[in-house]
């Protein structure tokens, strides 16, 4: 089968959150299973160091009264080819952003629609997300192109139909709201990233406006996974040291070294916690703000935050991290190679998410042997269980209601489990058996 991706970012050239996750590492696992599986992205200026195979021109076209062409390379440490499209609109360091975004993004829908209909034609295209959600509508009535559209995040929607209409062609027969409707409304088969997520946003309180249309529709939730081959802790070259499940006691040269290059007091019996982000509301940063200095003041942990985003919360951030000098680090900024050395030095992870489509962090936290601490929401859900010390069973610190009491009580629940290290091991090492694997 012949399938197409289109997406706004996929690992490991453009990467904002899970969906770039999503799209780097399911089409080299599609093409082991004998699909014939390729990408297209927008050409940002930021992938040009990071492509390592040749880049050349294969065909060139033209929508909104633009023309454009299409670059071919390969996806870096995959055999998935690799489609950009090249226009001036793209030469930018950064993926999302500015007043325009919702003219690029359309923009680029319109560009893969073309290379589909005109260029290589798929059987399938699988959309992601708003950025995507005309091409069903586009597609609806070619009837030898499938369209799949799936859902990472329901809050983003894009365009009204009223802007659609001022920027690009939109069907006779189209009745949506915006692009995030119509791709859900006219795709062939629609999904979201997590079972309890693909429950929660057909009710109105998690249905961003589209409650009506999505139980009509019914998603089927799909849970998510990560490249466990990239994402290794035995492998890693970004640690100081590598590990695994039988190795784990090696984990703790990870925490000093974390620690060092932090700033924070060097000491390997200090619960330290960390914490990789969006800096928005999403991820309950409103809820950690309520009780984080309370929480820091009358204990004795240590504190990491990897991120960036809204500047309200980069600002209160740094203000309790200079507050608190050698127990609290707020790094504002995005960092791969750190994230993953957070990851594997962190003795918990943080996620008090108000809303969670899937998440991959929590993921990638139980696979280097961080005792995630979570809200149950969405994904969440799906691939954290609560700790039941009696029991022996669970593989993290879960709880229920979005509010700074249970989570001061989750997180104080975790540093007491902390103390006793035999049982945090176990619990550790339940977690790096979890399997998130495609």
């Amino acid at each position: 089968m012949k399938i197409l991706f289109v997406a706004a970012e996929a690992a490991p050239i453009a990467k904002v959150g899970g969906m770039a996750d999503v799209v780097g590492a399911l089409p080299p696992v599609l093409r082991q299973m004998g699909h014939d599986v390729r990408i297209v992205l927008p050409n940002y200026t930021l992938l040009q160091d990071k492509l390592t195979h040749a880049v050349e021109r294969v065909w060139e076209g033209s929508c909104m009264f633009q023309s454009f062409q299409i670059l071919q390379t390969v996806l870096p440490s995959t055999d998935v080819p690799l489609y950009l499209v090249n226009h001036p609109c793209f030469a930018t360091s950064q993926i999302y952003f500015g007043e325009d975004e919702d003219w690029r993004f359309t923009f680029f829908a319109n560009a893969s629609a073309e290379l589909a209909w005109n260029f290589w034609k798929p059987n399938i295209i699988h959309c992601h997300d708003w950025h995507t959600g005309m091409i069903p509508a586009w597609m609806h009535q070619t009837s030898d192109i499938g369209t799949v559209f799936t859902i990472h995040n329901l809050a983003y929607q894009g365009p009204w139909q009223w802007r659609l209409e001022q920027m690009t062609w939109v069907p006779w027969y189209m009745q949506a709201r915006n692009a995030m409707a119509a791709g859900i409304k006219y795709a062939d088969r629609v999904n979201t990233v997590s079972p309890t997520y693909a429950q929660q946003i057909c009710t109105p309180s998690y249905g961003e406006g589209l409650a009506d249309l999505l139980q009509a529709v019914r998603p089927k939730g799909i849970l998510n996974g990560i490249d466990t081959q990239f994402y290794n802790p035995a492998t890693d070259p970004a640690l100081a040291k590598n590990y695994s499940v039988d190795s784990i006691e090696l984990r703790l040269y990870n925490k000093t070294a974390l620690q060092e290059e932090l700033g924070l007091k060097l000491n390997k019996q200090v619960f330290l916690i960390g914490m990789v982000t969006r800096l928005v509301e999403q991820k309950g940063l409103d809820l950690l703000l309520q009780i984080l200095e309370r929480f820091l003041a009358y204990s004795d942990v240590q504190f990491v935050v990897l991120g960036t985003g809204d500047r309200y919360y980069e600002t209160q951030l740094w203000q309790i991290a200079s507050k608190y000098s050698g127990r609290m680090s707020a790094q504002i900024l995005y960092n791969a190679s750190l994230s993953r050395r957070v990851y594997a030095g962190c003795d918990a992870f943080l996620m008090p998410s108000r809303f969670e489509p899937c998440g991959i962090s929590q993921m990638m936290a139980l696979r280097y042997g961080a005792v995630p601490i979570v809200r149950r929401t969405g994904g969440l859900v799906d691939t954290v269980s609560h700790h039941v010390p009696a029991h022996e069973a669970g593989t993290g610190y879960c709880f229920d209601r979005y509010e700074p009491l249970d989570l001061y009580t989750c997180m104080v629940r975790a540093w007491e489990g902390f103390q006793y290290p035999d049982y945090w091991q176990a619990l550790q090492q339940r977690g790096m058996q979890a399997d998130f694997s495609w």
